[in-house]
């Protein structure tokens, strides 16, 4: 049988001064070779594999801590431990490291933790032990100066910390307290509230061990209550002993386990609320009392986790119909503080605890209570529930996924939690904001298993989009049925921004499933609705889900749009919003432009056919100007196909050196910047035949008269915006179409003039003028942006427009600079 005395846990101390397992295993002391002295070994239990190899060097400082713990540092921040779950092989090892260091073992202490200066310990060598005062009410005075001085010095809190222990002065001081407190000695109380607090400094946990036993710990916080820069003492004990009830849900049979939640509970008090909070240089000096609280919470929950009969009737009576109201009020805060404790467990452990309470059917015992009337217990399952998704949210879905093929859609657990958020009372939707969270953590891809035999994600969002995201986007479908929200308080409309906020998250990490959803529901026509909300938070929460939509660049996605004329409620958001300078202003610019620049087709062609007459008008951005241009050059490319080819001989001729002398607009032609040409724009429109250089160079002379023409253009209206100060208003004119299919406004025809060349302007410049004909492609037929009647006199024309016209009109042609 394995030697149970020699078990320990490896714990090491983080940057968070937080203790991390490292595993458990026996330990055992040895020489070892290589290190060249005695070593503790610490083999795992698992498979027998070193977990530590430490030196016993004669310099480290050792602690004894709680019978159980040994403490050390090996460098400047690398502090370990050692806990033992039984006294006597801590007992057996700390005689070994008090053998090689030649100490007595009846230390807690081998080394002094500091080293001091050689004047300071020089001093201190002249008077080799610490006299305390007689433990009198006429010397405290001395005795809390005594203590004051002392904590400077690492060595002097040492000396100090030893005297108060081996003469038991604390219990002296104690008996003191009560006859001061007898008295009203107010001034022999704050000379008593000093001391305990410089010996809580003094950070020893043989001094802790004493200070809080039964008998002494009410004395010790009766002390802290009496604070001099107070006028009136604290009542912390009445609170404790009156105010705060132990309530013991179910039955603890060990008396240990009982004492050491009493203890826990009331060191933490002494932590959180009674001590002042401690100064930066102080807040190092109270590490022992977070280590004696964390080693304290551990040793709990391992022996409730162990107590099988104690989880058994707990979670039995969690259950039971029969149980009172009240009753089950505490068992749920019970098991709610046993799973807050349990945060203070390493990862392996925690995963054991979860298990264990996995097993026990705690996933079924939170569906009954959810289901239950009384908003403070949902809201006590609610915090348990969250721990179990933060921890293991694989556990959770595998249970869901497994009782919906034995039970309705309206009792599943994720439903529940949903019907929850829903009809959450509280106006700021508390409640709901943290269900929120946890729904978007159980349906979030990044923490599904994937293994050999099955794939998580697949089989999970299967389940979801069958059962549950109909119950989810209930609240929006209800909401949205007409052109604007049918109720828009403001409870309302942060519920449908959590739930919107939600389905963008779906959009972007979730593929097939979404968009078979929003296509089939036409959830974006009823998102959009929200648009018209008279909450600014509800309508950017809708912008945002389109521009999740729309940065996919999606065909999918694209053509449902352009057929349910999808754009119309955001250019009506946008006309509606007038000039102001606002997020609903930059947001929908900012989806038109991602448009533009991102030169999606289909999208550019949509917007510039059905909404061109309600934007054209706004000069303060060039974001719909572009979009023109990129339509126009698009038009020209598919009306001229040969284009593309043309573009592809012009760059071969750049790099072909021949014998002949270049003409300047040759040459003006090779200087173009190469990038301009590979843009997508329109170039030079193609002859009808090809089949020799000058027929080449035809139509690029006609290419650099035009390019003349544009650059001229160009600067007369740069010139002209110079001028302006502050954005320009846009004078918004449109008539929505009621039907949704629709387009806002329906352009009238004209013809195709296929010799006209194209704009070589960048779609990224400023306002240009765009091609003297622009035609527009639909499955219909040909679609003219504008007509004008003088389509053939204007290329008889072109060679004067320049002269006559600084800023064509734009009744005349569809130009992009205004």
């Amino acid at each position: 049988m394995t030697d149970t005395r020699r078990r320990v846990k490896v714990y090491t101390l983080n940057e968070d001064r937080q203790w991390d397992d490292r595993g458990t295993g026996h330990v055992s002391s040895a020489y070892v070779e290589r290190l060249k002295g005695m070593s503790l070994l610490v083999r795992a239990e698992s498979d027998g594999s070193l977990l530590l190899e430490s030196k016993i060097n004669p310099n480290t400082a050792y602690q004894k801590q709680q019978d159980t713990l040994i403490v050390w540092s090996e460098a400047e921040n690398y502090d370990l431990a050692l806990s033992f779950q039984e006294k006597a092989g801590c007992d057996e090892i700390w005689e070994k490291i008090c053998q090689v260091q030649g100490k007595d073992p009846s230390v807690d202490i081998t080394q002094e933790l500091i080293d001091e200066s050689e004047e300071e310990r020089f001093d201190d060598m002249s008077s080799p032990g610490l006299e305390l005062p007689p433990c009198e009410l006429s010397r405290l005075e001395e005795v809390a100066e005594l203590v004051a001085s002392s904590l400077p010095s690492p060595l002097r809190r040492e000396k100090l910390a030893l005297a108060l222990e081996n003469e038991g002065y604390i219990r002296k001081l104690l008996e003191l307290f009560r006859v001061c407190e007898d008295l009203e000695n107010r001034e022999g109380l704050h000379h008593l509230y000093d001391i305990i607090k410089g010996i809580f400094l003094l950070n020893r946990t043989a001094l802790f061990e004493v200070m809080f036993s039964e008998e002494c710990i009410m004395d010790v916080i009766g002390c802290l209550e009496f604070d001099p820069s107070l006028p009136q003492p604290r009542r912390h004990r009445e609170f404790l002993t009156t105010t705060a009830r132990f309530k013991e849900v179910i039955p603890i049979s060990d008396p240990e386990l009982r004492q050491k939640i009493h203890q826990t509970y009331r060191v933490q008090y002494i932590q959180d609320m009674v001590l002042p909070t401690p100064s930066v240089f102080e807040e190092n000096m109270l590490s022992t009392l977070h280590s004696f609280i964390f080693f304290n919470k551990v040793e709990i929950v391992g022996m409730l986790q162990d107590d099988e009969k104690f989880l058994t009737e707990l979670f039995a009576q969690l259950t039971d119909e029969a149980t009172d109201d009240d009753k089950r009020h505490e068992l749920v805060n019970f098991l709610k503080e046993f799973c807050a404790f349990s945060q203070t467990l390493q990862p392996q452990n925690r995963d054991a605890f979860f298990k264990t309470l996995s097993n026990m059917g705690i996933l079924p015992a939170l569906e009954v209570i959810l289901g239950m009337d009384d908003v403070q217990v949902r809201g006590a399952a609610t915090d348990i529930f969250s721990y179990l998704v933060e921890y293991n949210p694989s556990m959770v879905r595998e249970f869901v996924m497994q009782e919906s093929q034995q039970n309705d859609d309206d009792i599943l657990l994720i439903n529940l939690i949903i019907e929850h958020m829903i009809c959450d009372t509280d106006p700021e939707l508390g409640g709901a904001v943290q269900l929120m969270g946890l729904l978007r953590t159980l349906v979030d891809p990044e923490n599904m298993l994937a293994t050999a035999n099955k794939t998580e994600k697949t089989e999970f969002l299967s389940f979801f989009y069958k059962h549950c995201m109909h119950v989810l986007s209930a609240p929006l479908l209800a909401n949205t049925t007409e052109e604007k929200p049918s109720k828009d308080d403001f409870q309302t409309c942060q519920l449908l921004a959590l739930i919107v906020e939600l389905l963008t998250f779906c959009v972007e990490h979730h593929t097939y499933h979404i968009k078979n959803y929003i296509i089939n529901k036409d959830i974006l026509r009823r998102v959009l609705v929200l648009t018209a909300s008279q909450h600014a938070f509800l309508a950017l929460c809708a912008l945002r889900f389109m521009r999740k939509i729309i940065g996919l660049k999606d065909e999918f996605y694209n053509r449902y749009i352009m057929r349910n004329f999808l754009f119309e409620p955001v250019v009506k958001a946008f006309l509606n919003n007038g000039s102001r300078y606002n997020l609903i202003n930059s947001a929908i610019i900012e989806m038109f432009e991602y448009v533009r620049v991102e030169d999606v087709k289909s999208l550019t062609a949509h917007i510039i056919e059905n909404y061109w007459k309600a934007l054209e008008d706004v000069d303060y951005v060039q974001t719909f100007k572009g979009l023109k241009l990129r339509y126009e050059q698009q038009r020209e490319r598919q009306d001229n196909p040969k284009l593309d080819s043309m573009r592809s001989i012009l760059r071969n001729h750049r790099f072909r050196r021949d014998a002949r002398t270049l003409e300047d607009e040759e040459e003006m032609w090779f200087n173009t910047d190469e990038e301009d040409l590979e843009d997508g724009e329109a170039v030079v429109p193609p002859s009808d035949k090809m089949k020799s250089d000058e027929d080449l160079m035809d139509p690029i002379s006609k290419f650099m008269e035009r390019k003349k023409l544009k650059d001229s253009e160009e600067k007369e209206v740069l010139t002209g915006k110079a001028s302006l100060s502050g954005r320009q208003s846009p004078s918004f004119k449109l008539s929505f179409s009621s039907s949704p299919k629709a387009s806002l406004s329906s352009p009238p025809t004209a013809s195709l003039h296929p010799g006209s060349p194209g704009s070589p302007s960048s779609p990224g410049t400023g306002a240009r003028s765009s091609p003297p004909t622009a035609a527009v492609t639909t499955k219909g037929g040909l679609v003219g942006l504008v007509d004008y009647p003088d389509d053939d006199e204007e290329d008889e024309d072109e060679e004067d427009a320049d002269s006559k016209e600084e800023s064509p009109p734009l009744s005349k042609k569809s130009k992009l600079s205004s």
